[in-house]
């Protein structure tokens, strides 16, 4: 029977509405950047999101889930990088279909929906099918065998094959111990006519049997010793390729070959302006565009380091490859709006998101191709002329110096039938870090070895508390006594110091005695966390002894801290005006609050205008003039979740967290803050700019820090006026009238000089000394500069005919020189070659065309001895 064609959409769409027939939430895809599993690189699996779920640590309301999970592999472990773009279904971004029990139903329901899914609703022929099932589970092989009807010979049991008890492509583990399970597998045959063996048999690997669904069943509980005893609630996991389901219910072999690649490579051959459409390069491009734009989406920027740097790599890969068949300029980026046609319905964020990944892409692009023509004519030079291979140290050159990352000089030495010197390549890279550790030691604070109590902490109450000294530290070792003088950190089993964190600073003030006779008083300069909850007092005690077991009276620099709450409030406030006035796409990146202002870096790929800006401070200074309440709840994290407060992609955070409400913005915050957002004060943005590809910092002040920032504003504006003898309301008028003035007499003085220059031109043209048949001339112009210099150049030239100029001029500590060949000489000489002769021994160095150079020095006292022997160099080359 003939199989019904589904557009890629339409598979999705009748997947879930399928799942949500039989009784499952219906759960939108989580980002590509985990958000509850630090040990994840990025989402490589439908069932990442529900991981705490499997493990006991969380629970939803819901006991069965379906949905489509962007996925990526192209890093860490799970790495297809290097496959894509040579194989039929290798790819880094994918979407995986998949359907979820959580204690609720098991095998039988599992196996029989996906049979009756397949069959019935997508169609696909019964003949064509077959399963695997784990060697031992006999319960899945019945439900194939005896309740489905599938054919005994086309369900496989599968055994232990990888050497050892439950080593089996068939046995799910999550990790070394814990849940596990027997898994089944389905397959489809693409028939006899193409290569390959069922799944089990020597030739597997083949392309005729196509893995389609996998379903797990997480049955048991794994200990150490490698047993395994039945879980309580078994649960199921599946996961089936959405790509490779679309090949087969589209009639191709290739998953390049649906109806969504073929409209991105469609693209990628419009921009590259290649017609055959089958050329593999266009499938990387078309692979990777999809990837980073939507780790783009998910808050990821291209960068040297974790997740930034995978991301550069793949955007980088797909550059070359448009390198290689022929596109000189930024093409890539352009290829975001043929993703949104095709994927913006599934994923709005995407679609809202077009004008930033286009812009962050662009940007990225423009970055690389400055380097890529000079690091592909090394790279072809390396490999060419019966090459056997690309050595090490040069493929850390491209690396290093051109960004060329090492799988993209492995994929272009792969295409070459050649292969890089990897250990070469990791030697130059530690060399290179051995010597910038020798050349940037520093000393480090060794770890504290505190055994006791977790600290108390009263800040959000009080500035001022009584506590017990339960640890001393001087050096990195333990004390039980310090003496005046001594620099230590003191352990306190109550605090209301705030310790520093989640950008916050830590407090300063004061401890004094409260339990016994003598005198102590230790200043505070600093508060760290030793461990999550306890919190060490870094300072110098002044006078007396301070022991073990003292109480102190510890007192908070009430100014230092009210300035600092100021602005970590007003950050909050910012973060969410941020997002109204440039984008939702805005997220934090990094923060640092301290009594003088806040910085705050954020995502955001283009500099913040002055419209902008002030549009923030509007939106900003109206939340505080609001003058509204400021309320902190203590909550689990799923009510937290709940409540719609902000949290930031990547981050762990603990079973119970801190909810801060504070004007309109709500976010998870455990800092001190303000009362009321009218205590605030002032707020103004004072600074912004870049850090980083697509990052950009934002500094404020607020309250008496505003008010002293305005008033300096206001004295230099005033001083600004006095000076022009103008009143303020008419200083832009009259800056611009000096500066007319200061450009007309710069004009004027630009021509003097060249008269100037050219009075001594004349005049130097008679110094000219016959060389070989070559007039020679080495002189300085006084009070030349640049454009007078080459002006010059050009009479002397013209009144000499054949010749070699060199001309000089001083500026202080400065040399700037200028060296021309006639034409009719650059045979013989370069002017390039004989300004550099000069410029060396003036401590400079520059370069230009045959017949002009200009080049500059530092070092005047050479110029005399490097002018006296232009001759003699030019008589060694003619």
């Amino acid at each position: 029977m003939s199989t019904p064609t589904f557009s890629v959409a339409e598979i999705r769409k009748t997947f879930l509405d399928f799942f949500a027939s039989k009784g499952h939430t219906i759960v939108p895809s989580s980002p590509l950047v985990p958000g509850n599993d630090p040990t994840l690189m990025f989402t490589n699996s439908g069932m990442v999101q529900f991981k705490d779920v499997f493990l006991g640590t969380d629970k939803r309301p819901y006991t069965r889930a379906t949905s489509v999970q962007t996925c990526l592999r192209a890093g860490g472990k799970h790495n297809d990088l290097e496959n894509v773009g040579y194989t039929a279904r290798h790819h880094t971004f994918f979407e995986m279909l998949g359907n979820w029990s959580f204690g609720d139903y098991f095998k039988r329901e599992s196996l029989k929906w996906a049979w009756e899914l397949l069959t019935e609703v997508y169609k696909l022929p019964a003949e064509k099918l077959l399963a695997t099932v784990y060697e031992e589970d006999d319960e899945a092989y019945d439900i194939w065998t005896k309740e489905i009807g599938l054919p005994p010979e086309r369900v496989i049991r599968i055994g232990d094959n990888k050497g050892g008890r439950y080593k089996s492509d068939n046995f799910w583990m999550m990790a070394d111990t814990g849940p596990c399970g027997p898994c089944s597998e389905i397959f489809y045959d693409h028939g006899p006519h193409i290569a390959g063996g069922p799944p089990g048999s020597p030739d597997e690997d083949g392309d005729r049997f196509i893995e389609i669904w996998n379903n797990v069943f997480m049955q048991f509980d794994m200990a150490e010793d490698g047993s395994v005893k039945p879980l309580p609630a078994p649960c199921v996991d599946t996961g089936m390729g959405l790509e490779r389901l679309a090949a087969i219910l589209q009639h191709v072999h290739s998953n390049y070959e649906i109806d969504l690649f073929q409209a991105l490579i469609k693209g990628a051959g419009r921009e590259t302006h290649i017609e055959d459409l089958e050329t593999p390069s266009l499938k990387v491009i078309a692979d990777h565009i999809r990837a980073t734009a939507f780790l783009v989406a998910d808050g990821v920027i291209p960068s040297n380091e974790g997740r930034g740097y995978v991301q550069r790599r793949i955007i980088r890969r797909a550059i070359r490859h448009g390198y290689k068949l022929g596109q000189k300029t930024p093409f890539f980026h352009k290829l975001v709006k043929d993703l949104v046609a095709v994927m913006g319905d599934a994923y709005p964020k995407i679609r809202e998101q077009e004008a930033r990944i286009t812009e962050v892409l662009k940007v990225e692009e423009e970055r690389f191709f400055e380097t890529l023509a000079n690091g592909m004519e090394i790279l072809d030079s390396a490999l060419a002329g019966g090459a056997q291979g690309l050595p090490g140290d040069v493929a850390f050159k491209l690396h290093d110096t051109y960004g060329f990352p090492l799988d993209l000089s492995n994929d272009v030495a792969r295409e070459r039938g050649l292969s890089v010197d990897e250990a070469g390549f990791h030697a130059a890279m530690e060399q290179q870090k051995s010597q910038a550790r020798a050349a940037g030691k520093f000393k480090m604070d060794r770890a504290l070895e505190y055994t006791g109590a977790a600290s108390a902490f009263t800040g959000y109450e009080n500035l001022e508390d009584t506590g017990a000294v339960v640890a001393l530290y001087v050096n990195g070792e333990s004390r039980q006594e310090i003496k005046a003088g001594e620099q230590a950190i003191v352990v306190l089993d109550i605090t209301p110091f705030y310790a520093e964190s989640g950008g916050q600073v830590g407090d300063q003030g004061v401890f004094k005695l409260a339990n016994r006779a003598g005198e102590a008083y230790f200043m505070v300069e600093d508060t760290q966390k030793i461990k999550s909850d306890v919190f060490g007092h870094h300072g110098k005690l002044k006078e007396g002894s301070l022991s073990v077991g003292d109480d102190v009276i510890a007192i908070v620099d009430q100014s230092a801290r009210a300035a600092t709450m100021r602005n970590h409030s007003v950050t909050h406030i910012m973060h969410k005006a941020l997002r109204e006035v440039l984008g939702d796409h805005v997220q934090q990146k990094g923060s640092l609050v301290n009594a003088d202002r806040t910085r705050f870096d954020f995502a955001h790929n283009s500099p913040v205008t002055d419209a902008q800006k002030r549009e923030i401070e509007k939106r900003v200074n109206a939340e505080i003039l609001a003058n509204t309440p400021t309320g902190a709840r203590v909550m689990d994290i799923e009510s937290a979740q709940k409540t719609g407060a902000m949290m930031l992609f990547g981050e762990k955070y603990g079973e119970t967290v801190r909810v801060l409400d504070i004007g309109t913005s709500r976010e998870l915050c455990g800092g001190t803050h303000v009362q009321r957002t009218g205590d605030i004060g002032l707020f103004k943005v004072v600074a912004e700019g870049g850090v980083a590809a697509g990052v950009r910092r934002i500094e404020a002040v607020t309250g008496e820090n505003a008010l002293a920032y305005l008033q300096t504003l206001e004295s230099t504006v005033d001083e600004a006026a006095a000076t022009l003898k103008a009143p303020v309301a008419e200083l832009n008028h009259r800056i611009g009238g000096a500066l007319d003035q200061i450009k007309a007499l710069e004009k004027e003085l630009a021509q003097l000089k060249g008269k100037l220059a050219s009075n001594q031109g004349d005049e130097l043209a008679g110094q000219a000394v016959d060389v070989k048949g070559i007039k020679v001339l080495a002189a300085t112009l006084d009070g030349a500069d640049a454009k007078a210099l080459r002006d010059t150049m050009d009479k002397l030239k013209d009144k000499l005919g054949t010749a070699a100029i060199v001309l000089a001029a001083i500026d202080g500590d400065k040399v700037q020189l200028a060296a021309g060949v006639t034409k009719d000489s650059i045979g013989k000489l370069k002017a390039g070659d004989l300004v550099n002769f000069v410029a060396q021994q003036v401590g400079g160095k520059g370069g230009g065309k045959p017949d002009m150079a200009m080049a500059g020095g530092t070092n005047p006292a050479g110029l005399a001895q490097a002018l006296a022997g232009v001759q003699a160099w030019v008589a060694e080359r003619v």
